[in-house]
């Protein structure tokens, strides 16, 4: 339950409120930075809000106005949706067509076929694959987060989760983490004044919180300015709501589907134009391009490049990867930028504490114990650096002293002090900014010797505090005061004529697999970019922690105003990006595809999420955010990153079995029509009745079915695989000619060996003439099943089949058995049904 506090907000006010509300984003954005400016008073009065609270009636009113303060969520489609958003494939809305033309003409035959074939290739393919507290009329209630409206008054304490954008109205103590929206897992402090906006991202405003984020410590009051999708949170769900962009394996599909329509519209006309001119009957004519067209028609693409696709998720699992959206598979085997977060992928997104040294940046036990009885003895909710701090067990503080007193903290002195009593003295021990510390101080301490700080001396020892910052450390000063243990009542201006004993430094240290993964990366050909919302120091000491060569770092402002070529340019040459907001690391990423690369992202947070959207595989961890991974295409399980190249290997792999059934069935079926495009023009019949071209192509198919199960050459899996249509297209036009010599070999038998010319000789009766016609359908039915089928290990490898590479077995067994099935036929019961000659003069019996 959430606690809020209703105003009353003036109606021409609120009318105002309303309307800004309904339009973008970007305008609701800045009404919060607006408020941001003014003091807490001013905030009310501009939002014309009261402090008591909004009443019943204006509750409602706001409620039709602004709606449920809830999220957009992306539909999920059901069962026969799902079927039916499948049959919006080309391939498949053809075959439907052809079905249709057959059955509609009779030819039931023909139809049952083409209808196996759409089974095959739809439905197969389908089975692969909180409240809170606000004050209303001056009085304190819980309500659900769905129903707080701009104008409430928010109640937040520890543990409590922001459930709107809010301008704070008051704080103490308060602490908020923001690590789900920014990624960074540092504490951020808040307070009520008014804030200098210049130069500041909206997650930077100290007075403002913001939907998704929570209270660590302290309490505060809030004014809610945004809900529901007005809120920067809200934004970004809304984003993934829409429809997927396409990627690169869905634009290489689409790409060779509508290469192949293309080709098939041309060679039907032609078909259909040669063997009605030349034979006269124009439903035959029709009923036979029909044919054709099934026969360039790779109808299995969708069930092969599934089935590829869901074994390669199986063998993601065994390695404790998640893959959520298939296509991502193959999207991992092509990309060749990796760009990614920092906090949570490349570091463990946790908070310890790296080093306590004194003012000559030399390792101190003193200031670490120092620092411990701070952390021990304060009261209140600790942060995450003082657990990192208290970590340090083997520090046992209460056998040596005892707290006498605390001085809180608070965001003026950005300090905080407990005074304990220790060695005899009433020690007060300072912790706190170190620049804040500074003023306090007029002595340092190196070992056991304590000196005066004169100016000189003071900014020598800042430059130890500032080396630190520049290696990306959050850093604390420690200082301290001795007592005589008759006093025993301490404030604020005890807190003077410290003593600066040294500083402690934190650090979200990398992944211990980081620097290995980016090193195997590299060398499968992948380069890896970082896109991170944090400070350029703290990302360039990560980036040579993992040993990666970051070169001069971009941030955020940099790119505002660039065109879109000098985004492009600026994309391609840097390695690093710094304090980039969710939209400019989308930027960068189409910037990049737009130049030709397949993206891959990486991320943890909310912040995260458009990034992976946008990406060609959006990649995260098992510690993300849910809204993190519900983007994600692929999900980590482990903290290990190596898994990344095994990932990338087995897209590669992936997709090396789809591009060999798209060679395969393109080349081969292309041979066929270009045969049957010759045959029909100078044979007196058709060169294989349509059935026959159905049976064949559908058996054709069915050898490659165990293409997914097959191996691939190393060499193929040493570099990036990218859909190139342009060199399908040239293998299909060089391949498919000169299978279709074995055609027109066995044309040249069929009609001079085994006598089928005889089907024009004068005299030749029409029962001979049904023989001699079957007769040649029979003989070029079985060799082109035949040739086309072995070719299948041709095409597979660039190696010398069977000896410097085998098929898989399966891949071997269903080829076998689709051949002996294929000279069989014409012995089978079905033989006169297909049209096949089985007299004992047959050629498959000579």
């Amino acid at each position: 339950m959430f606690r809020t506090l209703l105003g009353k907000i003036h109606p021409t006010v609120f009318l105002k409120a309303a309307k800004a509300a309904e339009t973008s984003v970007s305008e609701d954005e800045s009404r919060l930075v607006d408020l941001c400016r003014c003091t807490p008073e001013e905030a009310l009065r501009n939002l014309g809000v009261t402090e008591s609270g909004l009443s019943q009636g204006e509750v409602e009113e706001a409620h039709r106005k602004y709606g449920p303060n809830l999220l957009s969520h992306r539909k999920e489609l059901g069962l026969i949706m799902e079927l039916l958003h499948r049959c919006k494939n080309p391939l498949v809305i053809q075959l439907l067509v052809i079905c249709i033309v057959a059955f509609l003409m009779g030819d039931y035959r023909s139809a049952i076929v083409v209808g196996a074939m759409i089974f095959l290739s739809v439905v197969l393919a389908y089975v692969q694959e909180h409240r809170s507290s606000v004050v209303r009329d001056g009085v304190e209630i819980d309500l659900s987060i769905g129903d707080i409206v701009p104008g409430d008054i928010v109640v937040l304490n520890a543990g409590a989760i922001i459930p709107a954008d809010l301008r704070l109205l008051s704080a103490k103590d308060f602490f908020v983490s923001q690590s789900s929206l920014t990624g960074e897992s540092m504490p951020v402090e808040k307070s009520a004044e008014p804030a200098d906006v210049a130069g500041r991202g909206l997650i930077e405003l100290q007075n403002a919180c913001f939907q998704g984020s929570n209270v660590l410590s302290g309490t505060a009051r809030g004014l809610v300015v945004n809900t529901g999708s007005k809120t920067h949170f809200g934004a970004i769900a809304e984003k993934l709501s829409g429809e997927r962009v396409q990627t690169s394996f869905d634009r290489g599909i689409a790409g060779f589907t509508w290469l192949m329509i293309r080709f098939m519209v041309v060679m039907v006309a032609i078909v259909f134009l040669i063997v009605g001119i030349h034979k006269h009957d124009w439903a035959e004519a029709l009923l036979f391009s029909l044919s054709v067209a099934v026969g360039l028609t790779p109808e299995m693409l969708p069930m092969i490049v599934t089935v590829n696709l869901s074994k390669g998720a199986m063998a993601m699992s065994r390695k404790k990867v998640i893959v959520k959206r298939l296509n991502a598979i193959q999207n991992f085997g092509a990309i060749d930028i990796l760009c990614t977060d920092k906090t949570g992928t490349l570091t463990q997104d946790r908070v310890i504490l790296e080093k306590s040294v004194d003012v000559t940046n030399r390792d101190s036990e003193d200031v670490l114990r120092y620092a411990y009885m701070n952390s021990y003895y304060q009261t209140g909710l600790r942060n995450l650096l003082d657990r990192s701090v208290l970590s340090h067990s083997d520090l046992d503080v209460e056998r040596n002293c005892r707290k006498v007193d605390e001085i809180p903290f608070d965001f003026q002195r950005k300090r905080m002090s407990v005074v304990v009593d220790y060695e005899g003295d009433h020690v007060l021990i300072c912790k706190g900014a170190v620049e804040d510390i500074y003023k306090c101080c007029t002595q340092y301490q190196v070992d056991d010797e304590v000196h005066l700080m004169i100016d000189l001396i003071k900014n020598d020892l800042l430059e130890e505090y500032e080396e630190l910052s520049r290696d990306g450390y959050r850093v604390l000063g420690i200082a301290y005061r001795e007592f005589p243990q008759t006093k025993t009542v301490f404030s604020v201006a005890d807190e003077s004529d410290l003593i600066l004993l040294g500083y402690i430094a934190f650090l979200d240290p990398p992944k211990g697999s980081a620097s290995k993964a980016i090193a195997h990366l590299k060398e499968v050909g992948v380069s890896t970019k970082i896109l991170t919302g944090d400070n350029a120091l703290v990302t360039r000491k990560i980036c040579k922690d993992v040993d990666l060569d970051c070169g001069e770092i971009i941030t955020g402002d940099r790119l505002l105003g660039l065109s879109e070529e000098a985004l492009g340019d600026l994309a391609e040459k840097t390695t690093v990006f710094a304090r980039l907001s969710p939209s400019q690391k989308e930027s960068v990423i189409i910037a990049l595809q737009k130049r030709g690369h397949v993206v891959g992202y990486m991320g943890d947070g909310i912040n995260d999420a458009p990034s992976m959207r946008v990406a060609d595989v959006g990649i995260s961890v098992d510690t993300a955010v849910d809204v993190a991974k519900e983007s994600a295409d692929i999900i980590l399980l482990e903290k290990s990153l190596l898994v990344l190249e095994d990932g990338i290997l087995e897209g590669r792999k992936v997709f090396g079995n789809i591009i060999k059934y798209i060679r395969m069935g393109a080349s081969s079926n292309f041979g066929n029509m270009f045969s049957v495009v010759g045959g029909s023009y100078f044979l007196p019949f058709l060169p294989m009745a349509p059935i026959q071209v159905l049976v064949n192509n559908l058996l054709y198919d069915a050898s490659q079915v165990g293409i997914p199960s097959d191996s691939v050459d190393e060499e193929y899996m040493r570099t990036p695989r990218k859909w190139n249509i342009d060199n399908i297209r040239r293998f299909m036009m060089f391949i498919g000619p000169m299978s279709s010599l074995f055609d027109y070999a066995t044309f040249f038998l069929m009609l001079y060996v085994f006598n089928c010319r005889l089907f024009t000789a004068v005299g030749t009766s029409p029962e001979m003439k049904v023989y001699y016609e079957q007769l040649f359908h029979t003989g070029w039915f079985v060799e082109s099943l035949l040739t086309q089928t072995l070719i299948v290990h041709i095409i597979r490898t660039k190696r010398i089949p069977f000896f410097q590479s085998i098929a898989s077995p399966f891949l071997l067994v269903t080829t076998l058995l689709v051949m002996a099935a294929g000279a069989a036929l014409p012995y089978s019961p079905f033989a006169s049904y297909f049209g096949f000659s089985r007299d004992s003069s047959s050629p498959i019996l000579c």
